[in-house]
């Protein structure tokens, strides 16, 4: 346990990064009004800060979701004729050669719960 709080400054490499991470567990339940809640405010924001320009998550991909959605709760391809359409057109859509239109992304977002942002998100990769 330190005695003394570090003067914080920008995260600029890894090792910053980590040293941040591992002081913000070590004093993660401050009380507040101490100097170690002013300090973890510090932190919390100096490492968000690092993880938006630093670290890249891949957007899921849609047809990928559904699938494994499906494979979760036991369901099969037929289970989204109701949604999607015949079977070849379920199985048009999920092999990518169809496209998803906004009305059966709707529908599948009620019916998997699937959140619509990995519907809308075309992007390769995605900030934390």
């Amino acid at each position: 346990m330190r005695t003394e709080t570090k003067q914080w400054k920008v995260l600029k490499s890894d090792a910053d990064y980590r040293e941040a991470i591992e002081r913000t567990i070590e004093i993660f339940h401050a009380e507040d009004g101490t100097a170690e809640a002013d300090e973890l405010d510090m932190l919390l924001v100096l490492v968000k800060d690092y993880e938006d320009k630093n670290i890249f998550i891949p957007t899921p991909d849609p047809l990928e979701v559904i699938k494994l959605k499906l494979n979760e709760r036991g369901l099969k391809m037929k289970d989204l004729e109701p949604i999607i359409g015949s079977k070849g057109h379920v199985s048009s859509v999920l092999s990518g050669k169809k496209e998803l239109t906004l009305k059966m992304v709707k529908k599948l977002h009620s019916f998997l719960g699937i959140p619509a942002e990995v519907f809308i998100n075309t992007n390769k990769a995605a900030h934390v």
